[in-house]
């Protein structure tokens, strides 16, 4: 009668049941990771988990209120030290942009003067777009696209802050105060809402903090955002007219000068790419860190277990 192999036991083939008289060596995969790796891929993921979350509201507030009381800040600074570098930067700003052939503010100023009606929407455009644009896409984005509020709201809050030690350090006045240069400012003229129309604007606001334009800055900041994340074609140009149309009402109101846009549009230009590197690149970089660093912890685990076994090796063949 033949005889027949006993079966392979249940979960095992006939493969991993004969003896081979050699130790299997485990997986790659499931060896032991290295503390020091483990620690990184953990710091990497957590970094990752908080980027697509928004952050804690009253830690906005109280970022809002830090912002605010630096402006305010800046605001105190100039009334003890006087205006008059304030008005000195002004004409040296108008020089340059005379040298540079750059001076369009006067004739814009000077043509929207002859449109009441555009003249007046323009003040009400000053006076309300600014905030109600920006701070409407900060809730949105905060509500909405929590994955990206961070690295966005940094970017204003770095430019911002740049903005108010500009302010503080290069006091300038604007060109509505600048009756002698031909300078009229449309809201006094046309007695209509503007931002600077009630008796109190002089104790509520800097309004000679106009070295950078934030309303330029912001406006780009905006636009930016709906381009970026506007999912309709309107709304996309929406995102490139409206920093257009900001800067020209901030320059034809006489709120602004050219160089004041054109650095408010570098900061919040720099800002961004900065931003950008701070809360999106550098996960992707600790994953590869990462990466490097556990392939040469497991290239170094693989030559000094090597190196044993030879020593082993040879400490064997001596003793026989």
């Amino acid at each position: 009668m033949a005889q027949t192999a006993p079966a392979a036991p249940r979960g095992q083939t006939e493969e991993a049941a004969a003896p081979t008289g050699r130790v299997p060596r485990p997986r790659r995969d499931t060896a032991e990771t290295p503390p020091s790796a483990g620690r990184l891929t953990r710091f990497a993921r957590v970094l990752r988990t908080g980027y697509s979350t928004a952050p804690p509201l009253w830690r906005e507030f109280v970022l809002i209120a830090l912002f605010y009381s630096a402006y305010t800040l800046t605001r105190i600074v100039l009334t003890q030290d006087g205006t008059g570098p304030a008005f000195q930067h002004a004409h040296d700003i108008l020089n340059l942009e005379r040298t540079l052939g750059i001076d369009m503010e006067l004739d814009l100023n000077r043509w929207l003067l002859d449109v009441h009606w555009l003249a007046k929407a323009a003040n009400l455009f000053y006076a309300s777009m600014h905030f109600v644009v920006t701070l409407s896409l900060v809730v949105w984005l905060y509500r909405y696209r929590p994955s990206e509020y961070r690295w966005l709201r940094a970017a204003v809050m770095i430019a911002t802050g740049l903005a108010l030690i500009g302010f503080w350090l290069y006091p300038l006045a604007p060109p509505r105060f600048l009756g002698g240069a031909g300078f009229v400012d449309p809201v006094t003229a046309l007695h209509t809402f503007g931002l600077y129309s009630g008796d109190s604007a002089g104790t509520m606001t800097n309004q000679y903090a106009a070295m950078p334009s934030m309303h330029a800055g912001w406006s780009l900041w905006c636009g930016f955002v709906l381009v970026r994340l506007g999912t309709q074609k309107w709304v996309k140009a929406l995102g490139v007219v409206y920093p257009v149309t900001t800067v020209l009402v901030i320059l034809s109101t006489a709120n602004h000068y050219i160089l004041d846009a054109v650095i408010g549009i570098a900061l919040i230009v720099g800002s961004l790419a900065v931003s950008w590197v701070l809360y999106r690149r550098t996960p992707e970089v600790l994953v590869r860190a990462r990466a490097r660093v556990g392939s040469r912890v497991r290239t170094g685990r693989t030559r000094v277990m090597v190196r044993l076994r030879t020593v082993a090796g040879a400490g064997s063949a001596d003793r026989v």
